[in-house]
């Protein structure tokens, strides 16, 4: 319950509760202190017994810290009906991701024979081994000449 408490902070504490409640009162604190943390537990508890109940033989394995959503998302996730792992297992993010940077940069991947086994009819421009051509090469005829200037259009300003 309190995990996060170190030692000069439990101290502090202590001297805290010494000084608002006195020495002779505090005793008689602690023990209503635990006495109402108990009669919380119990009620707690008695409450999931009694929704357990309710709910019937078929949500017998249901626990309660279940409906916290990432122990929720997390136990379905380590479920293996869906095949997850091995989805997760068949993908190498870092050999996908050299790919994808191969191919803007405009390099050959080294190890991967996919890029190379397409045909060449795929609409590559002038290389022909197969692989399209990313890197942004304006065609001279797109180019406007130093002198020319965009169109106006009184309608767009």
């Amino acid at each position: 319950m309190f995990n996060d408490i170190g030692a000069l902070e439990l101290v502090t504490l202590v001297v805290l509760a010494v000084l608002v409640f006195g020495p002779d009162k505090l005793p008689k604190v602690i023990q209503d202190v635990t006495r109402t943390i108990r009669k919380i537990r119990e009620f707690s508890d008695s409450a999931k017994q009694d929704i357990r109940q309710e709910l019937g033989p078929e949500f017998k394995d249901f626990e309660f810290e279940d409906l916290n959503p990432k122990t929720f998302i997390r136990k379905q996730l380590d479920n293996d009906e869906l095949g997850l792992k091995e989805i997760r297992n068949g993908f190498d993010l870092k050999k996908e991701m050299a790919e994808v940077t191969d191919a803007v940069h405009g390099r050959d991947p080294e190890g991967s024979s996919s890029g190379s086994s397409s045909s060449g009819s795929t609409g590559s421009s002038g290389s022909g081994s197969g692989r399209i051509d990313m890197s942004k090469k304006p065609e001279p005829s797109d180019r406007p000449a130093a002198d020319d200037r965009p169109p106006f259009d009184a309608d767009a300003t």
